[in-house]
Parts: structure tokens; sequence; C-alpha cells
């Protein structure tokens, strides 16, 4: 059989990968049915998928987020998959598992790919139109996009429109590119070369408190998979695909620093009793530097160390950080400047918000009895949620504060000078698969067969995901594989997805499907 070398750069270092003559044909046959699929139907994709759209996927909403599951199950029962709601006995409070899977004769591999259809609560007075209500835009609103009808058959897509609506790149946008993907293959008759186990969680946006449940119930339906390829997030910001190894993990505390038991008139005791809010700007001064630094002590001593893998990595990166910073209305960023993707390999400590009395016209010349600050904690690999609890709990007593767990007594506040309450959220580990991994590889060369741009390779993700999970009980590897548009307001109101995404989608997903 023929070979064709490719030559990769990353680095500096000089990659030679070898690929058969058959591979290669196989793939971009793939591609280019993909691309002929979504041209001719692609006003059917996307009416498709404002009908999905349409049906709200709050967790917490019980029977909507049922509806949601039985449509997967319906839609990719008509692709030939075979499938299954998994539940928790005697829980149909809780989101159900939508599993499914298709065998392939002769597969030598398993991929079990992710995707969560929940969606984040939303408040409709904050949107431009109902969230539930899909509507499609000429282009993005910021760009000036406006309001158009959505095309009627054989009408000619533009992959600059928008669909505006709940869910429609987080995480949902996967199910309609997956399900024309397989659309497209059967229609040029191309064979997956891969098994392909599907698995929909139904809560990710509620923090998936039922996954490791569903994992240790039904690991036995998983043990085969090689490898988990995770549907999930946005491209990077220049366009460029991107395969994504890992998460960074999460938790955070909230502490509440307390002054006079009761609110004081500020002229009869300003300059003499304690001011909480000072109390609290003081507490958490102490904590971290303007330059981002975190003071507390052992913050990062259990971060897995940077590798020259990981290094190698960084270098596939366009350097954005300047247009980043511009498209954020900012000229500077902590640590100097250093680049985004290496401070994702670190934890990080965020005041996520503060209060203490009022402002602006509800402010009152008075001395507020609390102040209450919500912290949030970014995990790297090596980092234990509880223990970096202790470290900022060890560093609020170094301060002299007595921490307790609900409001102070009147004994308690007698006999301590100054008082915490200190609340734990739950969370977890990052968790990263190594770049080298042989099987990551694989997905690697996929997007890149895919795409006429450069991969970018990203140890790992700013944000979380539950994958440590996955990655614990079933010790398999995993990577993401992001198809969103990274302006997609993602967790905000006037969430989209641009139709050009989507359609890189289908082709990326097609290449991956018919991998060697």
């Amino acid at each position: 059989m023929e070979k064709i070398y490719r030559v990769i750069a990353i680095g500096g270092a000089i990659l030679f990968s070898v690929i058969s003559t058959q591979s290669v044909m196989a793939q971009s046959e793939a591609v280019e049915a993909a691309r002929y699929y979504y041209q001719g139907n692609g006003a059917d994709i996307i009416n498709h998928y404002k009908e999905y759209l349409k049906i709200p996927n709050v967790a917490s909403d019980i029977s909507n987020i049922r509806r949601n599951a039985q449509y997967l199950v319906d839609e990719f029962e008509k692709r030939g998959a075979k499938m299954e709601l998994l539940e928790l006995p005697d829980r149909k409070d809780v989101p159900p598992v939508v599993y499914g899977e298709i065998t392939v004769p002769n597969a030598e591999r398993t991929l079990v790919l992710y995707v969560h259809y929940d969606g984040q609560p939303v408040d409709p007075t904050n949107w431009s139109h109902n969230p539930w209500s899909p509507k499609l835009y000429s282009k993005s609103m910021e760009d000036g996009g406006k309001p158009i009808a959505f095309p009627q058959l054989n009408q000619q897509v533009d992959p600059e429109w928008r669909i505006y609506a709940r869910s429609a790149s987080d995480d949902k946008a996967p199910v309609p590119t997956l399900l024309a993907t397989l659309d497209a293959l059967e229609a040029s008759d191309i064979a997956l070369t891969s098994n392909i186990k599907f698995f929909f969680d139904g809560e990710e946006e509620a923090g998936s408190p039922h996954i490791r449940q569903y994992l240790e119930r039904y690991k036995s339906k998983f043990k085969d998979g090689d490898l988990w390829v995770f549907l999930d997030g946005p491209k990077h910001q220049s366009g460029r695909p991107q395969v994504v190894f890992g998460v960074r993990g999460i938790t955070g505390l909230e502490v509440t620093v307390y002054g006079p038991r009761r609110p004081l008139h500020s002229g009869h005791y300003g300059g003499w009793a304690p001011v909480a809010g000072q109390m609290m700007a003081e507490l958490l001064s102490s904590m971290k530097k303007e330059s981002g630094q975190v003071l507390i002590d052992g913050f990062y001593e259990s971060t897995a160390p940077i590798t020259e893998a990981d290094r190698e990595a960084f270098a596939t990166l366009p350097d954005y950080n300047d247009q980043i910073r511009k498209d954020l209305g900012i000229t500077w960023s902590e640590f100097d400047g250093q680049p985004l993707i290496e401070r994702y390999m670190y934890p990080t400590l965020t005041i996520k918000g503060i209060k203490t009395g009022n402002v602006g016209k509800k402010a009152r010349n008075v001395i507020p009895k609390k102040a209450t600050a919500s912290l949030g904690i970014r995990l790297a690999k090596g980092n234990n949620p509880e223990a970096m609890q202790e470290l900022v709990e060890a560093h609020i007593r170094e301060q002299g504060y007595h921490i307790v767990r609900e409001d102070p007594s009147m004994a308690t506040r007698l006999n301590n000078k100054k008082i915490a309450k200190v609340t734990r959220e739950k969370g977890y580990r990052a968790t990263r698969t190594s770049v080298d991994n042989p099987m990551a590889k694989q997905i690697v060369g996929a997007v890149a067969d895919a795409s006429d741009d450069e991969v970018i390779l990203y140890p790992t993700y700013g944000g979380t995901l539950p994958l440590y999970h996955f990655t614990e009980i079933l010790n398999q590897p995993l990577v993401i594989v992001p198809i969103a548009n990274h302006d997609n307001n993602q967790h905000a109101p006037d969430e989209n997805i641009r139709i050009g995404n989507i359609w890189y989608g289908i082709e990326t997903y097609s290449s991956i499907l018919t991998m060697k």
C-alpha cells in the first residue's frame, strides 16, 4: 500500500506521521460527503433543530427534561442506534442518562461520545425574545444581525446565520450535528470504522450530582470503551479547530465576617465600631496580590508540573492574548501578561461576589453588621478540593479569625475578636489526558483531516466538566472536541449558534467516525 508522510511542526520539533493512502482517501471522502449533504439539506437540518430547541431543558424541570431524553431516543433509533434510558432505582425525579450504541462489524475501537442535553436556567426578561422560541438571525446581534424567517425546503443556507435559543450552542448543538453526520455517511454508503456508544447527560448544568452513581451502576456498559470524546464547548477565539485534553476542577467557599450584632448609625459609631466590609476587604487582600499570585501557604504545591508535551502543545496556539484583552476592554492581565493557556495549568482564587450594605440610591449612613464574599477555586491537576479548602481556612485563621459553621451566638461573639462563618461548596478534581496518548492522537489526526487550518492542542480547558468521575471510575482516556462559535453567549442571555459551526461539526464528526 502506498504511504503518505505528513510533517507536523510542534514547538520546534518535527513529527512525522505515516498515513496510508487508503486512510486519507476514506476520510477525505467522508468529509466531502458531509459537505455535500449539508449543502443540499441545510434547511431541513436547521428546521429540525428548531423543533428540538423548543423543548425546555432545565434539569429541574423533570417533565420537559424527559421529553428531551425521548427525543434523543427516537431520533438516534431512526439512524440505527440501539437506545435506552438509564435510570437510578426509584428516582424518577432524576434526569435519565440516554445511552445508545452502534456496533460496527470487525471494528477494533470503541468511541464513547458524551453530550449533555440539559441547559442553564433562564430569566426570560433578560433575553431579546423567548429563549424557548428559537429565532434565526442574518448574523450575530452584536454585528447588526436582523431576525429572518427559517428557510424553506431547498433554500440556500448562509453559514453566518445564527440561531438564538437556550442551549443552541451549549450543549444541544452536537445533536443535530451527529444526526446529520450519520445521515450524510448513510447517504454516501460510507461505513463507520469504530463502535460508537452514546452518553447523554441530563444534569451537567446542575453539576451532574448523580453522574458518579450512573457510572458505578452502569460501568459494564462502558468497560470496552477505548476513548471518551466529549462534544462540548466553543472553538478557539481565532476560529481554528482545537482538541482539548482535560478540564480544571472546581470548588469554593462562602465566607461571612461579623461586625456589631445590629446595624449602627455611622455618625454615632463610625470610627469606633468595627466595619464588616473593611474587615472583609482586608481579609481578601491578604489572600492575593494584585499581580495575581495567591498568597495562601501551599496553594500551588500540589499542582502537577507542566510537561514538555504540554509545552509543545502550547506552541500550537496562536498568540491571541492581546486580541482577547482588546475584546474584553482591558489593557493588562494577571501574572505580567502570561499566556492564558499557561494560567489554565494552575489553581486560581476568584472573588465571585461581595455583599455588605447597599450602594447607589439605597445606600444609608449605616455600618452593616456583616459582609459576605463568595470565593471560587478552579483546580489544576493534582489539587484536591477538600485540601484546597483547608488551606484557605488555615489562612483565615492566621488572620486572627475564629471559624464557625453557623451564625455566631452572643457567647461566641464575646469570646472572639474576629469571627468568620465558612460554608464549603462541593467540588471535584481536575483531570487531563496526556497529549501523547495514542488514542487521543488519532482524534487529533481526524480533526486535522477535516480542516485546512492547523489544529490547536489545548492541554486543559479553563472551564469545568465532571470528567474526574469518568477517569477515576472507568480509567479511560478522554478528549474534548468543541464545535461552537466562541462568541455564543454560553450560559448567558441570547445564547446562539453560528450555522457555519454546525457545518464544521458535521465535517469533523464525519472524519472522526470514519478514521482508520
